[in-house]
């Protein structure tokens, strides 16, 4: 490969391991640039997955000490069902046919974005009106599993704002449950992925260790960043991926 092509998909891994740790989306900014060099859509997003795992799990090492039970539901039963959903979703994607997912993708997109963009005021509407308990909280969470495997794109912020309606908890307590919740999706479809073949290694190996040093940066920056701005950014980037998305699927 060329050196920029290299340069372009390690800064991409440090970009999205850096959004994963604050916000999620970090396939916002892996799967872009995977497309660009030319990685078709499904083996990107293979791709994107297995080269965000360590950022992920790096976040999840440096916020391990702030876990605690959420709504009423031991965190480590939720890593669980998080871990049997990214196997049921990611066995999904193998079977996805790759003209098929292109299509997809931009949809897939559009509703992280509107979830981003909207979900925090439903959260709280609902919250004001329903009393969700515990048994919510697992299905739900075996739904995000089931999405982080399949594509991921937008998974950390769908669960914040599932936690912030069914878990009744601050953003900045969600940070240590969501990033330890993606790590376990990313594992679970990087077994599946790995298997089956669909990683394009020559990228993922220098996306993967930009991952890792966004990963361990955003931990850090994270418990000091306001949090309005983590949120405006990851929604710009989560707009212009999904306008891009559908001119290239639709243009």
């Amino acid at each position: 490969m060329a050196v920029t092509t290299v340069a372009l998909v390690a800064l991409a891994g440090v970009a999205g391991g850096a959004m994963n740790a604050l916000a999620g989306g970090g396939t916002f900014a892996t799967l872009p640039a995977l497309l660009a060099v030319g990685v078709p859509a499904n083996i990107a997003n293979a791709t994107s997955n297995v080269a965000l795992l360590p950022g992920a799990a790096t976040s999840a090492w440096a916020f391990r000490g702030e876990l605690a039970p959420l709504g009423g539901v031991d965190h480590r039963l939720l890593a669980g069902i998080t871990f049997a959903g990214g196997l049921v979703g990611s066995a999904l994607l193998v079977v996805t046919p790759g003209h098929a997912f292109d299509l997809i993708v931009p949809w897939l997109v559009l509703y992280a974005f509107v979830v981003l963009a909207f979900g925090r005021a439903a959260s709280a509407w609902l919250a004001a009106r329903v009393t969700i308990g515990a048994k919510t909280l697992v299905v739900a969470q075996a739904l995000l599993g089931i999405y982080g495997g399949y594509f991921g794109g937008g998974v950390g912020l769908m669960t914040t704002a599932t936690y912030g309606l069914l878990a009744s908890i601050t953003p900045r307590a969600m940070f240590a449950p969501r990033t330890l919740m993606l790590a376990v999706a990313n594992a679970a479809a990087a077994i599946v992925f790995v298997g089956e073949g669909m990683v394009a290694w020559q990228y993922c190996v220098p996306m993967l260790a930009g991952a890792v040093v966004g990963g361990w940066a955003g931990a850090a920056v994270g418990r000091r960043l306001p949090e309005p701005v983590v949120r405006l950014g990851t929604l710009a980037v989560t707009g212009v991926t999904a306008a891009v998305f559908f001119w290239r699927a639709y243009g």
